[in-house]
Protein backbone atom coordinates (compact mmCIF):
# COMPACT_ATOMS: atom_id res chain seq x y z
CA UNK A 1 0.00 0.00 0.00
CA UNK A 2 1.73 3.21 -0.84
CA UNK A 3 1.62 6.29 1.33
CA UNK A 4 -1.11 8.09 -0.93
CA UNK A 5 -3.54 5.01 -0.17
CA UNK A 6 -2.47 5.20 3.86
CA UNK A 7 -3.82 8.67 3.95
CA UNK A 8 -7.02 8.26 2.04
CA UNK A 9 -8.03 5.07 4.42
CA UNK A 10 -6.90 2.39 1.47
CA UNK A 11 -9.62 3.22 -0.57
CA UNK A 12 -7.55 3.65 -3.57
CA UNK A 13 -9.10 0.65 -4.96
CA UNK A 14 -12.60 2.19 -5.00
CA UNK A 15 -13.99 3.10 -7.96
CA UNK A 16 -14.85 7.19 -7.83
CA UNK A 17 -18.17 8.59 -7.96
CA UNK A 18 -19.73 9.80 -11.02
CA UNK A 19 -20.44 13.29 -11.71
CA UNK A 20 -24.16 12.88 -10.99
CA UNK A 21 -23.91 11.10 -7.75
CA UNK A 22 -21.76 13.44 -6.55
CA UNK A 23 -24.03 16.21 -7.62
CA UNK A 24 -27.35 14.49 -6.27
CA UNK A 25 -25.30 14.13 -2.97
CA UNK A 26 -24.51 17.51 -2.70
CA UNK A 27 -28.25 18.12 -3.64
CA UNK A 28 -29.17 16.62 -0.89
CA UNK A 29 -26.60 17.99 1.69
CA UNK A 30 -27.93 21.69 0.41
CA UNK A 31 -31.85 20.80 0.64
CA UNK A 32 -31.10 19.66 4.14
CA UNK A 33 -29.46 23.07 4.94
CA UNK A 34 -31.68 24.96 3.30
CA UNK A 35 -34.71 23.19 5.42
CA UNK A 36 -32.22 24.18 8.77
CA UNK A 37 -32.02 27.28 8.12
CA UNK A 38 -35.14 28.82 6.27
CA UNK A 39 -36.44 31.49 8.02
CA UNK A 40 -39.68 32.35 6.10
CA UNK A 41 -41.52 30.42 2.97
CA UNK A 42 -42.79 26.93 2.97
CA UNK A 43 -39.72 25.27 4.17
CA UNK A 44 -39.70 27.02 7.42
CA UNK A 45 -42.97 26.41 7.57
CA UNK A 46 -42.87 22.26 7.31
CA UNK A 47 -39.70 22.22 9.86
CA UNK A 48 -41.79 23.89 12.43
CA UNK A 49 -44.79 21.31 11.30
CA UNK A 50 -42.49 18.83 11.74
CA UNK A 51 -40.94 19.75 14.90
CA UNK A 52 -44.41 20.52 16.81
CA UNK A 53 -45.64 17.09 15.61
CA UNK A 54 -42.63 15.33 16.79
CA UNK A 55 -42.87 17.13 19.95
CA UNK A 56 -46.87 16.17 20.08
CA UNK A 57 -46.01 12.35 19.49
CA UNK A 58 -43.54 12.62 22.02
CA UNK A 59 -46.04 13.65 24.94
CA UNK A 60 -48.27 11.28 23.73
CA UNK A 61 -46.15 8.65 24.25
CA UNK A 62 -44.81 9.50 27.62
CA UNK A 63 -48.73 10.23 28.62
CA UNK A 64 -49.33 6.89 28.01
CA UNK A 65 -46.41 5.19 29.48
CA UNK A 66 -47.55 7.44 32.47
CA UNK A 67 -51.20 6.69 32.19
CA UNK A 68 -51.18 2.68 31.55
CA UNK A 69 -54.60 4.06 29.16
CA UNK A 70 -54.82 5.75 25.28
CA UNK A 71 -56.03 8.09 25.33
CA UNK A 72 -54.91 9.50 28.35
CA UNK A 73 -56.97 12.78 28.51
CA UNK A 74 -60.96 13.06 27.58
CA UNK A 75 -63.12 16.32 26.95
CA UNK A 76 -65.71 17.24 28.96
CA UNK A 77 -69.01 18.10 26.82
CA UNK A 78 -71.63 18.94 29.66
CA UNK A 79 -72.46 19.59 33.37
CA UNK A 80 -73.26 16.15 34.48
CA UNK A 81 -70.29 16.25 36.67
CA UNK A 82 -70.47 19.94 37.98
CA UNK A 83 -69.48 21.41 39.88
CA UNK A 84 -66.27 19.29 39.74
CA UNK A 85 -65.88 19.12 36.16
CA UNK A 86 -67.42 21.39 33.86
CA UNK A 87 -67.72 21.61 29.97
CA UNK A 88 -64.54 22.31 28.66
CA UNK A 89 -62.27 20.53 31.06
CA UNK A 90 -59.73 18.18 29.96
CA UNK A 91 -58.98 15.49 32.22
CA UNK A 92 -56.19 13.21 32.93
CA UNK A 93 -57.07 9.62 33.31
CA UNK A 94 -55.01 6.01 34.43
CA UNK A 95 -55.42 2.87 33.95
CA UNK A 96 -57.58 2.09 37.59
CA UNK A 97 -54.38 -0.32 38.54
CA UNK A 98 -51.65 2.55 38.17
CA UNK A 99 -52.52 4.62 41.37
CA UNK A 100 -55.13 3.04 43.44
CA UNK A 101 -54.51 3.18 47.14
CA UNK A 102 -54.37 0.07 49.05
CA UNK A 103 -57.85 0.33 49.93
CA UNK A 104 -59.12 0.18 46.87
CA UNK A 105 -62.62 -2.38 46.66
CA UNK A 106 -60.63 -5.70 46.20
CA UNK A 107 -58.87 -5.99 42.42
CA UNK A 108 -60.96 -2.79 40.90
CA UNK A 109 -58.72 0.02 41.54
CA UNK A 110 -61.84 2.18 42.20
CA UNK A 111 -62.34 3.29 45.85
CA UNK A 112 -65.99 3.82 46.14
CA UNK A 113 -67.34 7.18 48.04
CA UNK A 114 -67.64 5.34 51.30
CA UNK A 115 -64.70 4.20 51.50
CA UNK A 116 -63.07 7.65 50.27
CA UNK A 117 -64.91 9.46 53.12
CA UNK A 118 -63.54 7.35 55.41
CA UNK A 119 -59.90 7.61 54.74
CA UNK A 120 -60.30 11.14 53.47
CA UNK A 121 -59.70 9.84 50.11
CA UNK A 122 -60.78 12.48 47.76
CA UNK A 123 -60.64 13.16 43.71
CA UNK A 124 -61.74 16.34 41.61
CA UNK A 125 -63.73 17.95 44.43
CA UNK A 126 -65.67 14.42 46.39
CA UNK A 127 -64.87 11.78 48.06
CA UNK A 128 -63.85 8.48 46.19
CA UNK A 129 -62.93 7.36 42.90
CA UNK A 130 -64.49 9.11 39.29
CA UNK A 131 -64.01 6.20 36.62
CA UNK A 132 -64.63 6.02 32.64
CA UNK A 133 -66.61 3.05 32.16
CA UNK A 134 -68.43 1.53 28.78
CA UNK A 135 -71.14 -0.77 28.80
CA UNK A 136 -70.74 -3.00 26.19
CA UNK A 137 -74.15 -2.89 25.36
CA UNK A 138 -74.28 0.94 25.05
CA UNK A 139 -74.30 2.95 22.00
CA UNK A 140 -71.89 5.31 21.36
CA UNK A 141 -69.34 6.00 23.87
CA UNK A 142 -67.79 5.81 27.01
CA UNK A 143 -69.27 7.42 30.64
CA UNK A 144 -67.11 9.36 33.46
CA UNK A 145 -68.99 9.30 36.86
CA UNK A 146 -68.41 8.97 40.69
CA UNK A 147 -68.39 5.34 41.70
CA UNK A 148 -70.38 4.87 45.04
CA UNK A 149 -70.69 1.60 46.04
CA UNK A 150 -70.57 -2.01 45.12
CA UNK A 151 -72.99 -4.67 44.60
CA UNK A 152 -72.95 -8.53 44.25
CA UNK A 153 -75.07 -10.12 41.52
CA UNK A 154 -78.52 -10.51 42.99
CA UNK A 155 -78.05 -8.09 45.40
CA UNK A 156 -81.44 -6.26 46.88
CA UNK A 157 -79.30 -2.75 47.03
CA UNK A 158 -82.53 -0.09 48.27
CA UNK A 159 -81.36 -0.31 52.00
CA UNK A 160 -77.52 0.97 51.15
CA UNK A 161 -78.36 3.59 48.40
CA UNK A 162 -79.07 6.91 49.55
CA UNK A 163 -83.26 7.94 49.26
CA UNK A 164 -82.09 10.66 47.85
CA UNK A 165 -80.85 9.45 44.60
CA UNK A 166 -83.66 6.33 43.66
CA UNK A 167 -87.32 7.19 42.49
CA UNK A 168 -88.83 3.94 44.34
CA UNK A 169 -90.27 3.02 47.27
CA UNK A 170 -88.44 -0.97 47.57
CA UNK A 171 -86.24 -3.17 45.29
CA UNK A 172 -89.23 -4.04 43.43
CA UNK A 173 -89.38 -0.53 41.47
CA UNK A 174 -85.97 0.02 41.68
CA UNK A 175 -84.40 -0.05 38.25
CA UNK A 176 -81.17 -2.66 38.01
CA UNK A 177 -82.68 -4.69 41.40
CA UNK A 178 -81.71 -7.04 42.21
CA UNK A 179 -78.83 -6.60 40.69
CA UNK A 180 -78.30 -8.60 37.16
CA UNK A 181 -74.56 -8.85 37.98
CA UNK A 182 -71.83 -7.59 40.33
CA UNK A 183 -70.39 -3.96 39.79
CA UNK A 184 -70.87 -0.56 40.79
CA UNK A 185 -73.49 2.05 41.27
CA UNK A 186 -72.41 5.23 39.98
CA UNK A 187 -74.32 8.68 39.23
CA UNK A 188 -72.96 12.03 38.13
CA UNK A 189 -71.89 14.58 40.87
CA UNK A 190 -75.09 17.01 39.28
CA UNK A 191 -77.46 14.06 38.58
CA UNK A 192 -80.18 13.38 40.85
CA UNK A 193 -80.20 9.68 40.64
CA UNK A 194 -78.38 6.86 40.37
CA UNK A 195 -77.18 5.95 36.57
CA UNK A 196 -78.70 2.60 37.62
CA UNK A 197 -81.56 3.92 38.88
CA UNK A 198 -82.08 6.04 36.11
CA UNK A 199 -81.89 2.71 33.43
CA UNK A 200 -78.79 4.74 32.00
CA UNK A 201 -76.44 1.43 33.05
CA UNK A 202 -76.12 -1.78 34.99
CA UNK A 203 -73.97 -1.85 37.46
CA UNK A 204 -70.68 -1.09 36.39
CA UNK A 205 -68.31 -4.32 35.63
CA UNK A 206 -64.62 -4.03 36.57
CA UNK A 207 -64.21 -5.03 32.90
CA UNK A 208 -65.87 -1.68 31.73
CA UNK A 209 -64.01 0.63 33.28
CA UNK A 210 -61.30 2.24 31.01
CA UNK A 211 -59.84 4.53 33.21
CA UNK A 212 -59.97 6.81 36.48
CA UNK A 213 -59.98 10.37 36.60
CA UNK A 214 -57.37 12.14 38.71
CA UNK A 215 -56.71 15.88 37.18
CA UNK A 216 -58.56 18.12 35.11
CA UNK A 217 -57.58 21.17 33.44
CA UNK A 218 -60.03 24.11 32.59
CA UNK A 219 -60.70 25.14 29.17
CA UNK A 220 -58.26 22.91 27.10
CA UNK A 221 -61.06 20.37 26.63
CA UNK A 222 -63.02 23.23 24.19
CA UNK A 223 -60.19 22.15 21.41
CA UNK A 224 -61.07 18.73 20.96
CA UNK A 225 -64.72 19.46 21.10
CA UNK A 226 -64.79 21.80 18.28
CA UNK A 227 -62.26 19.49 16.44
CA UNK A 228 -65.41 16.83 17.69
CA UNK A 229 -68.29 18.75 16.68
CA UNK A 230 -66.58 19.48 12.88
CA UNK A 231 -65.29 15.30 12.16
CA UNK A 232 -66.94 13.19 14.23
CA UNK A 233 -71.13 13.52 14.68
CA UNK A 234 -72.62 10.72 14.21
CA UNK A 235 -76.24 11.18 12.17
CA UNK A 236 -79.08 12.47 14.03
CA UNK A 237 -82.81 10.67 14.12
CA UNK A 238 -84.87 14.18 13.17
CA UNK A 239 -88.24 12.16 13.35
CA UNK A 240 -87.43 11.44 17.19
CA UNK A 241 -88.90 14.09 19.65
CA UNK A 242 -85.60 15.24 22.09
CA UNK A 243 -88.31 13.40 25.10
CA UNK A 244 -87.82 10.11 23.54
CA UNK A 245 -83.83 9.90 22.33
CA UNK A 246 -80.32 10.64 23.62
CA UNK A 247 -78.01 13.54 22.38
CA UNK A 248 -74.83 14.77 23.90
CA UNK A 249 -75.73 18.18 24.28
CA UNK A 250 -78.18 19.56 26.77
CA UNK A 251 -81.70 19.76 25.59
CA UNK A 252 -84.58 20.91 27.79
CA UNK A 253 -86.56 18.84 29.91
CA UNK A 254 -89.83 20.74 29.87
CA UNK A 255 -90.87 19.59 33.73
CA UNK A 256 -87.76 18.81 35.54
CA UNK A 257 -84.30 18.98 35.41
CA UNK A 258 -82.30 16.87 32.91
CA UNK A 259 -80.46 13.88 33.72
CA UNK A 260 -76.59 13.75 31.96
CA UNK A 261 -74.71 11.27 31.54
CA UNK A 262 -71.11 12.02 30.41
CA UNK A 263 -70.42 9.83 26.74
CA UNK A 264 -67.92 10.52 24.42
CA UNK A 265 -69.72 11.37 20.99
CA UNK A 266 -72.17 13.00 19.87
CA UNK A 267 -75.31 10.69 19.02
CA UNK A 268 -79.13 10.25 19.34
CA UNK A 269 -80.79 7.31 20.20
CA UNK A 270 -83.74 5.44 21.36
CA UNK A 271 -84.02 5.03 25.31
CA UNK A 272 -83.70 1.09 26.28
CA UNK A 273 -86.63 -0.33 28.29
CA UNK A 274 -86.83 -0.76 31.61
CA UNK A 275 -87.28 -4.41 32.69
CA UNK A 276 -87.58 -3.62 36.36
CA UNK A 277 -89.90 -1.02 37.86
CA UNK A 278 -92.26 0.94 36.75
CA UNK A 279 -90.62 4.11 36.16
CA UNK A 280 -93.08 7.15 35.34
CA UNK A 281 -92.70 9.25 32.08
CA UNK A 282 -90.63 12.13 33.56
CA UNK A 283 -87.65 9.71 34.68
CA UNK A 284 -87.31 8.23 30.84
CA UNK A 285 -87.74 11.81 29.92
CA UNK A 286 -84.41 12.44 31.96
CA UNK A 287 -82.89 9.69 30.74
CA UNK A 288 -82.41 10.31 27.21
CA UNK A 289 -80.83 13.69 27.97
CA UNK A 290 -77.36 13.19 27.64
CA UNK A 291 -73.52 14.66 28.04
CA UNK A 292 -70.33 13.43 26.53
CA UNK A 293 -66.71 12.96 27.61
CA UNK A 294 -64.47 13.44 23.83
CA UNK A 295 -61.04 11.60 24.37
CA UNK A 296 -58.39 13.59 23.68
CA UNK A 297 -56.12 11.87 21.13
CA UNK A 298 -54.43 14.13 18.12
CA UNK A 299 -54.39 11.33 16.00
CA UNK A 300 -58.06 9.80 15.95
CA UNK A 301 -61.40 10.49 16.84
CA UNK A 302 -62.25 10.59 20.88
CA UNK A 303 -64.06 8.50 23.26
Amino acid sequence: MTHDEEESGGDADAPPLSPEARREAGDADDFFTRVRTAETGALAFAREAAVSLSIVVAIGLLLYLVSGVWPPMVAIESGSMEPHMERGDLVFISDPDRFSPEYAFEQTGVVPVEVGEERGYRTLGGNGSVVVYDPPTRFGSPIIHRAHFWVEEGENWYSEANPQYVSADNCAELSNCPAPHAGFITKGDANSRYDQASGIAEPVKKGWIEGVAHIRVPYLGYIRLKLAGLFLSTPVDTSASMADSASVTDSAAADSEPLRFESTRERVAEPRTVEKGALEPRILAERADAAATTAFDPWSAGA
